[in-house]
């Protein structure tokens, strides 16, 4: 037996307005969707892409090859005689890391890391001694270096540098931060970094931990083209000389 909610008529609507819901409703779902896109759509493309980035066995094992065969040749560039290092004019290197990820063996990536150089495009300023060079000639093809001049150096560190506070980057505006940190050291301000810097003082170590790598930008004409070769062959890796300043002032 019905009841009388179930038998009473349902309530008329004109097509018009049924229309117009539908059209109301399609456009609610396509904003959200636009919206999620907007907010959400470099996350949900990564998700995308890292599903259809699956690697097949075959990439396994090339990139397992490829490690070993990178550790096979680091062992053979440390082999090099002492005299095929060119001798130093400066106790002061830059250091920029060009390229190096999947095919690099875990033992490079740690001589990268040990210099400070965890990104691509990172720079450090180093102090040229015979350890440091038997390391950079290690990890030559995945690196670039040279004398940076004063100009560069200078213009490098006021706008690449920047303070590591609490493992928070703080850009070195402020002499304060500088002080508070260096202060024990003589070196209360930029300028003194600068010259610390320039003249690989007594206390060059603790200004560069103090400051950390600094981050490049990268070359928009193709002038680095990820070749391992060496610079003097052609390529882009290994020992510049003064030429490092024209890379350092296109990338700085």
């Amino acid at each position: 037996m019905m009841t009388e909610e179930e038998g009473q008529p349902l309530p008329y609507v004109s097509e018009i307005v049924l229309k117009k819901r539908k059209i109301r409703d399609e456009l609610a779902i396509t904003r959200r969707t636009q919206l999620d896109l907007g907010k959400y759509g470099a996350k949900k493309s990564k998700k995308q892409s890292d599903v259809s980035d699956i690697k097949r066995p075959e990439q396994f094992i090339k990139e397992f090859r490829d490690r070993e065969l990178d550790l096979i040749r680091m062992k053979q560039r440390a082999k090099r005689p002492k005299s095929m290092i060119p001798k130093l004019r400066s106790n002061l290197l830059f250091v920029i890391r060009l390229q190096g990820k999947n095919d690099m063996h875990p033992k490079t990536r740690k001589i990268l890391y040990n210099l400070g150089m965890r990104k691509l495009f990172s720079g450090v300023f180093v102090k040229a001694t015979e350890g440091v060079m038997e390391m950079l000639q290690k990890v030559e093809p995945y690196v670039t270096y040279g004398y940076p001049n004063l100009k560069n150096m200078k213009e490098l560190i006021y706008k690449k540098g920047y303070a590591r506070i609490d493992k928070k980057a703080v850009p070195l505006t402020d002499n304060n931060i500088i002080e508070q940190t260096l202060g024990k050291h003589g070196i209360i301000c930029i300028e003194d970094i600068v010259h610390e810097i320039a003249n690989v003082g007594p206390h060059f170590k603790e200004v560069i931990h103090f400051m950390g790598p600094l981050m490049l930008s990268k070359l928009e004409d193709g002038l680095i083209k990820g070749k391992k070769q060496p610079y003097k062959e052609g390529g882009d890796a290994g020992n510049r000389g003064d030429e490092i300043n024209d890379l350092i002032s296109k990338m700085n």
